[in-house]
């Protein structure tokens, strides 16, 4: 993926909107060519890791039951996927992140239930979630991303610093690892306000949506860890104008932060740059009802229900996300580092057995949390913006979250009665 596609998927702005119009798109198209059934288009984002589309065509080549044909698709991918689904011409099977709450509603995707019951237990259960909607299934996960937090074991040392464990910690650990050349942490070059999302309420035991559909942060709780945020940036403990952003590890390869919140992509560039003097940590807990959190995030495949061949289209996604377990592994390692996202792939990657990279899997499993399938864009910007002004300008977490709240309870009111 590129650093744009990993933001949407994982961070806050999930909503970043690209350039590219739907006529403009779609020239870089392969036909598979391996079958003799049925022609189906096979639509993916646009991923920026070399090999990725070559394999992806390489897959569909391989199905003998119908004509693949693979399209990749640049540009602002939900808005051309959500026009093409209006129409006769648009996919068959289809990758599909944000907008999938709009497409069930719409009647726009297939129930893949009876495709993923049979191995259901076997996927990431956090990335699987925001593909449910009224017990159905209606995506499978493809491959899982993750974020997490990078420490420089010898920076630690050398300041007398134990990997923090809890906010507290983290925020007495980045005061103390600041020196004139070297910052505490890096959240980002807006102080954490576009990628931490909802990673800090869940680390002090909230969530954004409740089980039972409601706001999962009208708590004490929430204020109070955010406000520990703020400290970060009070305390001059973050690094700020590095000259990439938190997707790239270049601030931190190069010494300028001793810790830094990234993604799981960046860990073999690391590990490359600094051998073993790194580690790696979920974010630490806040509060007594607190537990260390990372988020995570999948695309997953779905079908069209305006597909003209679709039982031919549901028999194709299962054979390459359920059933062609050497693809997905191949998807998820081969041309970047992500983590497959079925359980059992994960314990055999020989890439994911050691180190950092061990430690990575574990905490996906055991600390795993996805922005809930209710959380709507509405509701990402409304919170996004107020974390801004709590983090930056000092604002007061419990009127900025007040204001949130009416956001996401009006947002979920208006989706019930539809």
């Amino acid at each position: 993926m590129t650093v744009i596609d990993r933001r949407r998927l994982l961070a806050a702005g999930g909503g970043i909107a690209l350039a590219g119009a739907l006529a403009a798109c779609g020239s870089n198209t392969g036909r598979g060519g391996g079958g003799s059934g049925p022609a189906l288009a096979q639509w993916y984002h646009q991923y920026g890791e070399p090999g990725t589309q070559q394999a992806v065509k390489r897959y569909a080549a391989a199905y003998k039951k119908a004509d693949v044909s693979v399209q990749w698709r640049p540009g602002d991918y939900d808005r051309q996927t959500a026009a093409a689904l209006l129409t006769d011409s648009g996919p068959d099977v289809f990758e599909v992140n944000g907008p999938l709450l709009e497409q069930i509603q719409g009647g726009q995707v297939a129930d893949l239930t009876d495709l993923v019951a049979p191995v259901k237990d076997d996927f990431n259960q956090a990335v699987l979630a925001p593909k449910i909607w009224q017990d159905k299934i209606w995506g499978i996960p493809q491959a899982t991303d993750m974020q997490l937090l990078y420490y420089r074991k010898s920076l630690l040392k050398d300041a007398g610093v134990q990997p923090p464990q809890s906010v507290d910690e983290l925020v007495d650990a980045a005061k103390k690892l600041t020196t004139g050349k070297v910052k505490g942490v890096f959240l980002g070059n807006d102080g954490g306000a576009g990628v931490l999302g909802g990673t800090p309420l869940f680390a002090a035991g909230l969530s954004l949506i409740t089980e039972d559909g409601r706001a999962g942060f009208d708590d004490p709780a929430a204020a109070r860890v955010l406000a520990k945020v703020r400290q970060l940036y009070a305390d001059g403990s973050l690094l700020l104008g590095a000259p990439t952003d938190w997707s790239d590890p270049a601030a931190f390869i190069q010494g300028l932060t001793a810790m830094q919140w990234s993604g799981l992509w960046a860990l073999p560039q690391i590990k490359k740059a600094l051998g073993d003097d790194f580690g790696v940590l979920p974010f630490p807990k806040d509060g007594a009802g607190g537990k260390p959190t990372v988020p995570v995030g999948a695309y997953a495949s779905a079908v069209s229900t305006r597909s003209k061949h679709r039982a031919a289209a549901k028999e194709f996604a299962k054979w390459l996300w359920i059933d062609r377990t050497d693809f997905q592994q191949d998807f998820a390692l081969s041309y970047g580092f992500h983590i497959p996202a079925r359980i059992s792939l994960a314990k055999k990657a020989g890439q994911l057995q050691q180190g950092a990279a061990a430690d990575a899997v574990r905490f996906a499993s055991e600390h795993g949390y996805a922005e809930p399938l209710l959380w709507n864009s509405a509701d990402r910007n409304a919170y996004q913006d107020a974390l801004s002004r709590i983090i930056k300008s000092g604002a007061n977490p419990e009127t900025e979250l007040r204001s949130v709240l009416r956001t996401v309870n009006a947002e979920l009111q208006r989706t019930k009665k539809k």
